[in-house]
């Protein structure tokens, strides 16, 4: 058995535009837009403005999470989890294709441990980490007030960009692990994401963006087509 087989094995996921195709932060805006909870010119704006932004690498995350979480803020907790199932229901799962499924699921049946590591903000994400099977997310942590509820302000270190390395660094070590005791594979689509690519052994360019497609070809990263046009 080689060195590396007998190392626990982790199989790492960006979320947005790799697992599912579509933007689930700025689809959630778009629902919430279509629910009459925020000013369609203006939020559709903004909401447009802050997602050309994170496609740019340029993405001021505290700003757009105040942005994006002011609806469910002011909401309450009741509402904005009732509307959050709504949202699975009518926009996500849809949108959850089966080689997505499947994918997830030949590396948890295989036995390796499988986490969802994403920028958008964890009351977005959390449920679509559940409907794949997931039970390890890494998102961008939303502070709670007194209440017990969203505050709209960032927790910790947004999990974007180097700050996913350091939030997997941080992972790793809680659990007694590290990038040198552990087999790492990292599927995604952005370029936002080429400091974690960097960082396993098995980097893999998932339905990538240009850039990212040149990027892998370059380096010889494998380049999976995880959807088509049609899929």
């Amino acid at each position: 058995m080689s060195l590396a087989a007998q190392r626990p094995r982790l199989a790492l996921f960006d979320l947005d535009h790799t697992l599912i195709p579509m933007d689930s932060d700025h689809g959630w805006g778009e629902f919430a837009i279509a629910m009459g909870w925020c000013d369609r010119t203006e939020f559709g704006r903004r909401n447009d403005e802050f997602f050309a932004h994170y496609q740019a690498g340029t993405l001021n995350v505290q700003d757009y999470v105040r942005f994006a979480t002011e609806a469910i803020v002011q909401r309450g907790e009741q509402a904005a989890i009732a509307a959050h199932e709504r949202f699975m229901r009518t926009v996500i799962h849809p949108a959850i294709k089966p080689q997505a499924v499947a994918l997830v699921q030949s590396h948890l049946r295989a036995g390796d441990v499988v986490v969802i590591t994403s920028a958008t903000n964890e009351f977005v994400t959390r449920p679509i980490a559940a409907a794949f099977g997931v039970e390890h997310l890494l998102s961008t942590e939303l502070e709670r007030g007194a209440d017990g509820w969203f505050t709209g302000e960032v927790k910790g270190l947004p999990n974007m960009r180097e700050g996913k390395v350091t939030r997997m660094d941080a992972w790793l070590a809680a659990r007694g692990l590290s990038w040198d005791t552990v087999e790492s594979t990292f599927y995604s689509d952005s370029m936002n994401d080429v400091p974690l690519l960097e960082r396993v052994n098995h980097p893999v360019a998932t339905n990538p963006e240009p850039r990212l497609r040149a990027l892998a070809q370059e380096r010889g990263w494998r380049v999976l087509d995880l959807f088509t046009e049609n899929t």
